[in-house]
Parts: C-alpha cells; sequence; structure tokens
C-alpha cells in the first residue's frame, strides 16, 4: 500500500483525538478513586490507559503515511510499531470483557460482590491482561507463518503481518469474547426479568403496595443497557475488519488490503475513541467529575483573566477586581 496524504492527515487527527479524550477521562477517574476508593473504576482506569497507548502507537505511523515512499519504515521498526498497536488493540478490547463481567457479577452476585472483586483480585486482572495483551500483539514476531515474507513500505499491518494473523485472532479471541458478551447480556436480562416479575408479584399481593420500592430495578436497567451499548460498539467496530480479513485468507487472489487497512482498521481504531465516550460518560460518578473539572477550568481561567486586567488597570483596579473575584467565586463555590 502507498503512502497517503489524506490518510497521513485522518490518522493524525484521529489519534490525537484518541490521546485527549482518554486522557481527560484517565484524570476524572484518577480523582474518583482517590476519593471514592473505587475498585471497579480500575478497570474504567484501565480502558483509558489502553486507548490512550493505542493512540500513541498509530501516532508513529503518521509519518509513514506523509513522507516519501522513497523513504520507507524499515521492516523491524514496522513490525515493533504494528506489534504495539495490536498490543494496545488487545488490551483495549481484554478491558471491555473486565468490565462487561464486572458489571454481570454485581447483579449476579450482588451481596458477594465486594468481596470478590477487591483490591488484590482487580490488580492480578489487570497484570494478567496486560501480559496476554503483550503476548498476542508480539505473537507473529516468534511465530514466521503469521509473518510477510517480502515487505514494501509504508509501514502498516498488512505490509509485515500475513492475513492468518487475523484468522487466528478471529477465531481463537474475537468470536469467542463476542458470544461471552451475549451470554452476559442474556443472562442479566433473565436475572432482570426474574427480579421484575417477584416485585410486580409481591405488589398485587399486597405486601409492598406503596410501601416499597425496590431500588436495584433501576441500576439493573442501566446494567442491561451498559452491556447493550458495549457488545454493539465493540462488535460494529472490529467485526467487518475480522471478516474481511477472513475473507482475504480464504480468497489468495481477492486484493483487499486497500480496504482492510483504509477503511475497516481505522474504524476498528475508531473505537477506542468511542470509548471514553460510551464507557465513561455512562458511569454517572465520572460524568459528574469530569463536570468539576470544567467548572474548575473555567474558575481558572476567568481569576487568570481578571488578574491581568487588575495588573493593567493598576491598584484600584487590583482592587476592584479582588472584590469581583470573591463576588463571583462564593455562589460557584455554594453550587
Amino acid at each position: 500500500m502507498e503512502s497517503s496524504f489524506p490518510f497521513g492527515v485522518i490518522l493524525a487527527v484521529l489519534a490525537s483525538l484518541i490521546i485527549a479524550a482518554n486522557a481527560v477521562v484517565a484524570m476524572a477517574v484518577l480523582l474518583l478513586i482517590h476519593k471514592n476508593d473505587g475498585v471497579s473504576l480500575c478497570f474504567t482506569l484501565n480502558l483509558a490507559v489502553a486507548d490512550t497507548l493505542l493512540g500513541v502507537a498509530i501516532s508513529g505511523l503518521v509519518t509513514d503515511q506523509l513522507s516519501s515512499p522513497a523513504r520507507p519504515t524499515q521492516k523491524t521498526l514496522c513490525t515493533l510499531r504494528m506489534a504495539f498497536v495490536t498490543s494496545s488493540a488487545a488490551a483495549s478490547v481484554l478491558t471491555v470483557m473486565l468490565i462487561a463481567f464486572d458489571r454481570y457479577l454485581a447483579i449476579k452476585q450482588p451481596l458477594r460482590y465486594s468481596q470478590i472483586m477487591n483490591g488484590l483480585v482487580v490488580g492480578a486482572c489487570i497484570a494478567g491482561l496486560w501480559l496476554v495483551s503483550y503476548l498476542i500483539g508480539f505473537l507473529p514476531l516468534g511465530v514466521p507463518i503469521f509473518q510477510q515474507t517480502t515487505y514494501q513500505g509504508p509501514c502498516s499491518f498488512f505490509a509485515v503481518f500475513h492475513p492468518r494473523f487475523v484468522l487466528t485472532l478471529s477465531c481463537v479471541g474475537f468470536f469467542p469474547a463476542l458470544l461471552l458478551f451475549v451470554f452476559f447480556y442474556c443472562d442479566m436480562l433473565k436475572i432482570a426479568s426474574t427480579h421484575s416479575q417477584q416485585i410486580r408479584k409481591m405488589e398485587h399481593t399486597g405486601a409492598m403496595a406503596g410501601a416499597y420500592r425496590s431500588s436495584r430495578t433501576p441500576s439493573d436497567f442501566k446494567a442491561l443497557c451498559t452491556v447493550a451499548i458495549l457488545i454493539g460498539s465493540f462488535t460494529l467496530s472490529w467485526t467487518p475488519f475480522l471478516i474481511t480479513g477472513i475473507v482475504q485468507v480464504a480468497c489468495q487472489k481477492c486484493h483487499l488490503y486497500l480496504v482492510l487497512e483504509r477503511y475497516l482498521w481505522l474504524l476498528g481504531v475508531g473505537n477506542s475513541l468511542l470509548n471514553p465516550l460510551i464507557y465513561a460518560y455512562w458511569q454517572k460518578e465520572v460524568r459528574q467529575q469530569l463536570y468539576q473539572m470544567t467548572l474548575a477550568v473555567k474558575k481558572g481561567i476567568a481569576s487568570f483573566l481578571l488578574l491581568l486586567s487588575a495588573r493593567d488597570g493598576g491598584p484600584d483596579g487590583s482592587m476592584e477586581s479582588s472584590c469581583h473575584i470573591a463576588t463571583i467565586s462564593h455562589p460557584q463555590l455554594d453550587d
């Protein structure tokens, strides 16, 4: 595949957005963990970190697309770059699986959830996740059949990795994970439906009519919606790329590399931009923390501008500005 300036620009913009969005979410989640000691939020933080690393990894491919075809990246360096891209993408997908399992466990075992998902278990899950991710990403370096025999720049996924690698990832990782997602969703739907039927039955007999309303039904519904969005985003982003890669393996005469690398691979990578917008925003505490961070930034900018205007206006202006700052600050702090 030849280098393309427009594709390089799109890749640069996408990488910048992925890094910026996930860095902001990671900062918000860190503040929440520091304040509330939320163990389950570590999965959301790990997702933001994995997607940030993916943005950093694909930013290294921008120079290959914008540079002259006469100076392609060496094969070894390109292989390492794509291994890091694949590892970060695998970490993002595996973290999504952990988030789904975490919410499934919260509904399946609500009383034992805090005992099962303690800090040690969460840390072990995250450590094992990154170990598996790097094993997946660097697998072609140790398995020659997953490597391309010839290399022609610029650096891209199929310039160094054979479509057989995509076939293996699809059969061993992606589709089993998708079936696992469907199982989680169906089981949670069954639990929520059973719980709702029990509430209606008890209200019908008059045992709970007008005296008590279960607070678990909204949480069950929220968890179901979260997993549904999770499955949909995960499936729509990566399925076209993986299925087309399988077709490329089955049909050697088909030349689908341009479609795979220019469009479908970009769609899969774009899932890392959707993650902070879907998963983090769907959690109320993260959304509130982002709002507080936005207010803090606005206050900081307003105070800085007032100080600048006070410096230009002299001592009198400084006193007026100080009074003005106090006037606008107290109501905002009360809110």
